[in-house]
């Protein structure tokens, strides 16, 4: 039988980059105590009174067909909440979606198409490149640097800039270095995509969740405001990943445009979870403050744990709920001391290379467990390094 050339494309870009998460889930279930690390998944639940919304929404016959733009409801909070950062801001500007993937999927489909390039930083999210290659586009890479604190950087922007681009996907709060852009470099990078009438597509669905400092985004900028595209959810914000409750927001020519793409794709949310991300996002919620305690701590006790330990580079990040870990100079890729990890110390990680090439060295720590269980994940892991730093096959560099 004959399939749509878009099975081949993204073959290789699907649940197999989370092949380890699942079999430590595997592990889990036959009965072996597995610290699992691997996932962005909060550990707290979602504020009670925003599950007593949802139901009370259900209860009131919220549950029929919804407008494919978003319910009322909704995109009010969304227009108020993105006004306070550009006045010129309404419902026009906005597309409800069920969760920052299927946005930034539909957004990638009204922007690019085959021959296409799409700008990313590498390391990157692990689902970027099956959006981007859904639509026949390919990604053009940028090295994000450890001495930059994998930040972007202008002059890497402009060095990967080829005639094809046509969009930056850029990810502030990043995923999965915790890197924050400054103001300065979001200037830099947005004067570039002035100049190559680039589009710019920003993840912010760590907004809330940066340890310390002032957000800074492209969106805040009214002389980017024609090329700028935001897609975030209330997955992070408010520990509600299940209800799979996101949108985006750019100009209104786009949104007009990309419509009947969602639409087609979609039409509409449901309205009960409309009204609770209404609420969450017209109340003043605790939810992420507790997170961003938590993860920030986490993340300094578990740094200066690991700090000490030989073949051991915890990179501390400034934002989300992650730590990198560069583990080369045990002489093992991210991919392998990650599976030797789960099979010799029963902790499950992430391996860098699901985030792309420049991350191949490193793996991916969740914060998301008590402080106890990082902690003697920890131990394991200095335990795995050092066994390894005692043999053969030790990297010098």
């Amino acid at each position: 039988m004959r399939y749509a050339s878009i099975t081949d494309r993204l073959a290789d870009l699907g649940s197999g980059k989370w092949v380890l998460h699942h079999e430590a889930r595997r592990m889990k279930a036959a009965g072996v105590d597995v610290i699992e690390l691997t996932i962005g998944e909060p550990d707290v639940a979602p504020d009670p009174a925003l599950l007593a919304e949802c139901q009370r929404s259900m209860n009131a016959g919220r549950t029929r067909y919804s407008s494919g733009r978003g319910e009322p409801s909704v995109l009010a909070a969304l227009a108020a909440r993105y006004a306070k950062r550009r006045p010129d801001i309404t419902a026009e500007n906005i597309l409800c979606f069920p969760g920052t993937q299927a946005a930034l999927y539909a957004v990638m489909t009204g922007l690019v198409e085959s021959g296409d390039g799409v700008l990313v930083g590498d390391p990157l999210y692990a689902t970027y490149d099956g959006v981007i290659r859904a639509t026949g586009a390919h990604r053009v890479t940028v090295t994000l640097r450890p001495e930059h604190g994998f930040r972007m950087q202008a002059a890497d922007l402009e060095a990967a800039v080829t005639p094809e681009c046509r969009v930056l996907l850029l990810n502030s709060p990043h995923n999965p270095t915790g890197a924050v852009l400054t103001a300065d470099e979001i200037d830099a990078i947005g004067a570039l995509c002035r100049r190559h009438d680039l589009w710019i597509v920003c993840d912010e669905v760590y907004e809330q969740l940066i340890f310390s400092g002032r957000f800074d985004s492209a969106f805040d900028r009214p002389d980017l405001a024609e090329r700028v595209i935001v897609v975030s959810s209330i997955s992070k914000s408010h520990a509600a990943p299940g209800f799979r409750s996101g949108w985006a927001v750019g100009p209104k020519e786009f949104c007009a445009r990309l419509l009947p793409v969602s639409e087609t794709m979609l039409f509409g949310v449901q309205p009960f979870i409309a009204d609770m991300t209404a609420y969450a996002l017209s109340h003043e919620i605790g939810t992420a403050a507790e997170m961003r305690e938590a993860y920030r701590s986490r993340a300094v006790a578990l740094a200066e744990a690991l700090s000490g330990m030989p073949g051991l580079k915890p990179m501390l990040p400034d934002a989300g709920m992650f730590l990198l870990i560069d583990v080369s100079q045990t002489g093992l890729s991210g991919e392998d001391f990650a599976w030797a990890l789960l099979k010799e110390e029963h902790v499950a990680v992430m391996p860098g290379g699901s985030f792309g090439e420049n991350a191949r060295g490193f793996v991916r720590i969740s914060l998301t467990m008590p402080m106890q269980d990082l902690i003697e994940a920890g131990r394991r892991i200095g335990r795995l390094a050092a066994r390894r730093m005692e043999g053969p096959h030790v990297a010098t560099a």
